[in-house]
């Protein structure tokens, strides 16, 4: 920890931070929350607001474990990437070399099924433009399916457009955990534990909460009708028991300080207290733009996109403070991380309330994050 000011920060502008989520506490459009800013190597905003258990009157605490959903596509591509690195793939190589179902995959054009113009890539994978939809990933879990069930069923369904062509929200990371598997000869769980999670001291990161943790796993709200939040404690039960379904697109919890040591390990370019992840030049192709030439931002987020991550290509483009360059990603509750080369900053934004509200909540905080900047 240090003091906001030591690390380049207005004092009291970081306290707007503290209002705007004390203010969403008391509207009740969320229980809690937990916002983390660090700079230079170095803490310098962590607070917990209201609860994480508005019902039984239970505070914030900055232990609490989150289901982090699409926050965990950045982690599987941090993993991939780090195969890649050994020389286990190349980008351009087709999928169908490592998984053989995605060689009869068609595209449905119109009301017709279509042949490929050319075989999809790693890259498409990493990069959402294989023409993936995000069919069977919310059944895989409840069925019991595993990694290669799934791979093997999702190669049957058609391709939304050609691979390549354009960006299209997906469960492509939920096939880079089993091109993960098949590559590496482990489990997908094994790998990000012996590969990530251990090295970087991820303590609480993984696919579920074992039984003497439960009392830390944050409650998931959603919205009433008067736009109120109500508990959504019915979907807990497929955090507290091991799946067989690894999903590597949205299966993760996490503390906020297990992802604030994966994203201080991507600021310091794949290295983090002694752990190398990845070499430097491997993070600055994560980070760059991988959308096709001309390609419009990404909706509703006004970014490119790179390998697992959004990618800030222009402020006026994003019509917002930032920094060109910024990039992270965020979870279906509500959760968000962004790491900032540029200030060398990382800031994270942890809730729990599912789906995302349009109140513009992260906004507000990375708003309030770079207006305090000296």
């Amino acid at each position: 920890m240090a003091e906001p000011e030591q690390q380049g920060f207005c004092p009291e502008r970081m306290e707007r931070v503290g209002r705007i989520m004390g203010r969403l506490v008391a509207e009740r459009k969320i229980a809690g929350s937990i916002t983390a800013v660090a700079r230079n190597d170095r803490i310098a905003h962590l607070a917990c607001h209201g609860m994480m258990d508005a019902e039984n009157g239970r505070p914030m605490r900055e232990d609490a474990i989150f289901r982090i959903y699409s926050m965990s596509k950045p982690i599987t591509s941090v993993a991939a990437l780090m195969l890649y690195e050994e020389g286990c793939f190349f980008l351009d190589d087709p999928l169908q070399e490592y998984l053989p179902a995605f060689g009869d995959v068609k595209v449905k054009d119109g009301e017709e099924l279509v042949d490929l113009k050319r075989p999809i890539t790693i890259h498409d994978v990493m990069t959402h433009t294989a023409g993936f939809s995000y069919d069977l990933t919310h059944g895989a879990k409840e069925k019991g399916w595993d990694l290669e069930t799934f791979a093997d069923a999702f190669a049957k369904v058609p391709l939304i457009h050609q691979p390549g062509e354009k960006w299209a929200y997906s469960a492509s990371q939920d096939v880079l955990g089993r091109l993960i598997e098949v590559v590496s000869g482990k489990r997908f769980d094994a790998f990000l534990r012996e590969r990530v999670f251990d090295p970087l001291g991820m303590v609480d990161a993984g696919f579920f909460v074992p039984e003497e943790k439960w009392d830390r796993l944050a409650v998931l709200y959603g919205m009433d009708e008067r736009e109120q939040i109500v508990p959504r404690s019915h979907e807990d039960h497929l955090y507290t028991k091991e799946p067989s379904f690894f999903s590597g697109g949205g299966g993760m919890v996490a503390t906020t300080s297990d992802y604030l040591r994966f994203c201080l390990m991507l600021l310091g370019e794949g290295t983090f207290e002694g752990k190398h992840l990845l070499g430097r030049k491997t993070v600055e192709l994560m980070r760059q733009d991988h959308l096709p030439p001309g390609h419009p931002p990404i909706q509703p987020f006004k970014f490119g996109y790179g390998l697992g991550v959004s990618v800030l290509r222009s402020l006026s483009e994003k019509q917002g403070i930032g920094s060109v360059g910024e990039y992270g990603w965020g979870g279906a509750a509500s959760t968000h991380a962004w790491v900032d080369p540029a200030e060398n900053m990382v800031s994270i934004v942890m809730m729990q309330l599912m789906p995302p509200r349009r109140l513009g909540m992260t906004e507000k905080v990375k708003d309030a994050v770079y207006q305090a900047l000296i």
